[in-house]
């Protein structure tokens, strides 16, 4: 019997590569599955070389995830809707300020019973609430979309370390295939039915990272860290229920994408080390992420400004003062030392109103 299901996967950055060494290797024992999995690659000259070229060849992607071969299958496509126009599964794995443009451009070439799942760690707040990216990927595509999220430090899952993450999924059928293409001896996959809840995790955590760097660059050492943290992740379930009601469950803050992704995020990864970064040199942020992060995205400074305009609009800044105290490090120039600024906030207690998913 020929395969009856194609995956690829749209993103070839750090993640995306170490996401596409997983499924590349899986497919090869799905027989729903064709053996082929198209990775689309944002065309860049690497030593004269187009980045396409490089990784169809050499099976590495050099620039992103140097040292580690990718398994011959994959094939690299600077075409994004060439990429996903027979595909019945679309991995969408790349920085949240540049899902919109990448959607625009592969609408009207999706299968209409393609699924989607979503590895991106951002959301869209504003003042008028919080928009996820399955929601956006769901309301361009108009395809069902999951979720996936989790202590997933894309070198540490590249070298074969042990880890966990987490699928959010609403389909029970679909949360099996997702897990087949996704699971290994050392990337664990847990599947919940709380997709917003997964993908709301994976992007408060990076400001909580933010603050767990201004830590390190100010020395005060791992119990001062401790402290941030859990207040981070407290802040984190108290902006969850007001800006989702009932929709993100509680349980899902105890999965992978949760508390796990919070600790070791805040003692590894691009958000903790840029921020610490930018207490010992005077840097901002923006010129930090141009001068060390090889063409990759910074998350938690974009996500620490998209949080506050929302909490200023709603006029609960004194419910967040942790979150309040990292925008205005950030944005503000406030001394790094003010973030611990008000922080004795009664978590007990709240009475904030729901403010509903847009």
């Amino acid at each position: 019997m020929s395969p009856t299901k194609k995956v690829c996967i749209l993103g070839s950055g750090n993640w995306g590569s170490t996401a596409a060494r997983i499924i590349g290797n899986n497919v090869l024992k799905l027989p729903d599955f064709d053996d082929s999995v198209k990775i689309w690659v944002y065309e860049e000259i690497v030593g004269r070389k187009k980045l396409t070229e490089i990784i169809n060849t050499q099976h590495e992607n050099v620039k992103y995830l140097p040292g580690h071969k990718l398994p011959e299958n994959v094939v690299a496509v600077a075409d994004a809707a060439e990429v996903v126009k027979d595909a019945t599964h679309i991995v969408v794995v790349i920085p949240h300020q540049f899902i919109q443009n990448l959607l625009d451009t592969i609408h009207g070439n999706i299968l209409p019973n393609a699924q989607a799942i979503s590895l991106i760690k951002g959301i869209g707040i504003s003042s008028q609430g919080m928009t996820t990216m399955t929601q956006i990927i769901h309301r361009t595509l108009t395809i069902s979309v999951s979720s996936l999220s989790g202590a997933n430090i894309a070198n540490e899952i590249a070298e074969e370390k042990y880890c966990e993450t987490t699928i959010g999924c609403s389909d029970p059928d679909e949360a099996i295939v997702w897990r087949s293409l996704f699971n290994t001896s050392y990337f664990q996959v847990n599947c919940v039915n709380d997709v917003i809840g997964v993908e709301f995790c994976g992007a408060l955590k990076n400001i909580v990272a933010v603050g767990a760097g201004f830590i390190d660059g100010l020395g005060l050492g791992n119990n001062t860290k401790a402290a941030i943290i859990r207040i981070g992740f407290l802040e984190m379930r108290r902006l969850a229920m007001h800006i989702s009601g009932a929709q993100i469950q509680d349980s899902t803050f105890m999965e992978s994408c949760g508390m796990a992704d919070v600790i070791t995020t805040c003692y590894g990864g691009r958000n903790r080390r840029l921020a610490e970064e930018f207490v010992k040199t005077g840097k901002s942020m923006p010129q930090l992420e141009q001068e060390l992060l090889n063409g990759q995205k910074l998350q938690g400074y974009l996500t620490a400004g998209e949080v506050h305009s929302y909490i200023n609009s709603c006029g609960v800044n004194d419910h967040f003062p942790l979150f309040t105290n990292i925008y205005e490090i950030c944005y503000q120039g406030k001394h790094p030392r003010t973030i611990f600024d008000g922080l004795n906030v009664d978590f007990s207690r709240d009475t904030l109103t729901p403010s509903p998913v847009t």
